[in-house]
């Protein structure tokens, strides 16, 4: 076997491994970076949550506001913001998923920032 067709080989047995679990990976990094984040900031007051759901046949991620009066975020699985549910000023987010209380399931707590104030 050449060189060339062993190269050939190892990328397709890499790009095969990596696209099996890129979508559970990318969540767990994703998600990960954010609490890293966060942990790195003064703690808010009430502290940050990040809540797991599903919505719309998909994993999405719920991190409450750090204050009083800001959205709480929704990002898919990559977070990227899908919506605002609830917050703001108002109370009610930004509108753009409105059924999100709704309909969610299988509520899991991902993460609480329990360091002391």
């Amino acid at each position: 076997m050449s060189s060339h067709s062993i190269i050939f080989l190892l990328l397709i047995i890499t790009t095969y491994a990596c696209s099996s679990t890129t979508n559970q990976y990318a969540n767990s990094k994703c998600i990960q970076t954010k609490i890293e984040e966060f942990q790195a900031e003064p703690v808010a007051n009430p502290p940050i949550e990040i809540y797991q759901y599903s919505y719309n046949g998909e994993l999405v991620y719920f991190v409450s506001a750090p204050c009083c009066d800001m959205y709480n975020t929704l990002n898919d699985g990559n977070c990227n913001i899908i919506c605002y549910p609830s917050g703001g000023i108002t109370g009610e987010g930004d509108g753009r998923c409105e059924d999100f209380f709704e309909t969610r399931s299988n509520e899991k707590l991902i993460w609480k920032d329990d360091r002391n104030n």
